[in-house]
């Protein structure tokens, strides 16, 4: 768990989210998401962003990713249609946030409001499947996420 991802450890997370997606039968679309577009703030977790989108590019890897973008362009076409240089095809399906808090804030305004299916907040890279579910979480809620461990554990 990180606090303040390094580019390095964002790209990293971006590979491993994008990973996951896979596995649960999505082609990733990954978001690296910020308080801005593609350079409109020039502040330090934007930079960050956008330094982790660099990485991504040296790596060469193989599915969708952008960013910096707010989570507006992200996850709406006509405002994603304002960017017509951003890379993704379609809306995110992975998104990838600045920080730890910016994260726990998305994760349980999604879960409040609805709308779709939340699995997350993720643990990656740990040697066994790990999950946390909040203390709010629905019947259909734990049964995604053990379903999910179990997935992780025998795949």
């Amino acid at each position: 768990v990180h606090e303040m991802p390094t580019p390095e450890e964002l790209a990293d997370i971006a590979i491993q989210a994008a990973e996951v997606a896979r596995r649960l039968g999505y082609e990733p679309r990954v978001a690296m998401l910020a308080n801005s577009s593609f350079g409109t703030h020039t502040h330090e977790r934007p930079s960050t962003v956008r330094d982790a989108v660099r990485i991504l590019d040296e790596r060469q890897v193989d599915f969708e990713y952008d960013g910096e973008m707010a989570a507006d362009v992200a996850l709406n076409r006509e405002t994603m249609a304002l960017y017509p240089f951003c890379r993704l095809t379609d809306t995110a399906n992975v998104l990838v946030m600045p920080a730890i808090h910016a994260a726990s804030i998305s994760t349980k305004l999604l879960r409040v409001l609805g709308g779709s299916t939340l699995i997350g907040p993720l643990l990656v890279g740990l040697k066994k499947p790990v999950q946390i579910v909040p203390m709010t979480a629905t019947v259909s809620d734990l049964v995604n996420m053990a379903a999910l461990a179990a997935y992780n554990l025998y795949r």
